[in-house]
């Protein structure tokens, strides 16, 4: 696997406009928003949206959910678009209303369960990554989940976030777990607050296979350019890009209010 510059999803963000233009200012691989396959297991008309491709921007389809038997329904109704490059398992997010159900990074700890999920995957033959943090909480963190489910797991990658559930953006990164990780022999992406080239480059020589960008790059689109040493596009010209992009694939007008927003435009 060579080192990727990845697009984080984000809520209300990387629909295929903003997917698209990170993709054109250098970011190698994107991901939707997080779309709960309950709700695609369901039909769900505003969830499948979420999954409506319009170009060939290579683009993983991330998910969130506990039950098999919501993966394996919806792994029956799904038909890969040619921009799809595989699904990523949501075992990251901290959101109390979903650590409640025991999803996201409640998660972490439950290997059998999420052996039996990525197995369906397998099934199919769908490529799969995992993205995670470090454990619910510091306790989850100095028991060293992530690194069991790492060690325990057959995935294509791992994106780990260097921040365990409780843990806020405003608290900094551990990144001295990410040696440890790359030592399974797995292949690792790290991510959480990865805003600079240089922290970029250190994190290659621990020897991790990319990064993953999210917050950042909806205040400033054009830092995959920067993280790669290459021109920087003015921000002027990818809120035009954008805008064209949004009207082109007929985003909803949250997206580009949220777009604009960030840029503070």
């Amino acid at each position: 696997m060579k080192f990727s510059y990845m697009l984080a999803p984000m809520e209300d963000i990387t629909d295929n406009a903003f997917r698209t233009l990170c993709y054109n200012h250098g970011a190698d691989l994107t991901f939707t928003e997080l779309t709960r396959v309950e709700g695609l297991a369901r039909n769900n008309a505003s969830t499948w949206t979420r999954l409506k491709f319009n170009d060939k921007t290579p683009t993983m389809i991330q998910l969130l959910g506990g039950k098999e038997e919501h993966f394996s329904k919806f792994l029956t109704m799904f038909k890969p678009h040619e921009s799809f490059k595989g699904f990523n398992l949501n075992l990251g997010c901290p959101s109390p209303q979903v650590t409640a159900l025991g999803q996201g990074c409640a998660m972490i700890k439950r290997i059998n369960k999420i052996k039996k999920i990525t197995n369906l995957f397998k099934k199919e033959n769908y490529p799969l990554s995992i993205k995670l943090r470090l454990g619910l909480n510091l306790n989850e963190k100095k028991n060293k989940v992530y690194l069991n489910l790492i060690n325990e797991i057959d995935a294509e990658f791992f994106i780990v976030h260097a921040r365990y559930g409780s843990q806020s953006y405003d608290d900094l990164p551990d990144y001295s777990i990410l040696p440890e990780c790359v030592e399974t022999g797995k292949d690792i992406i790290a991510n959480g607050s990865i805003n600079t080239k240089e922290i970029a480059d250190q994190l290659k020589k621990v020897g991790v296979k990319g990064v993953m960008v999210g917050r950042e790059v909806v205040k400033n689109p054009a830092i995959f350019e920067e993280l790669k040493g290459k021109p920087r596009t003015s921000l002027e010209k990818l809120k035009e890009e954008y805008l064209q992009l949004s009207e082109k694939y007929d985003a909803p007008f949250k997206y580009r209010k949220n777009f604009l927003k960030w840029l503070g435009k």
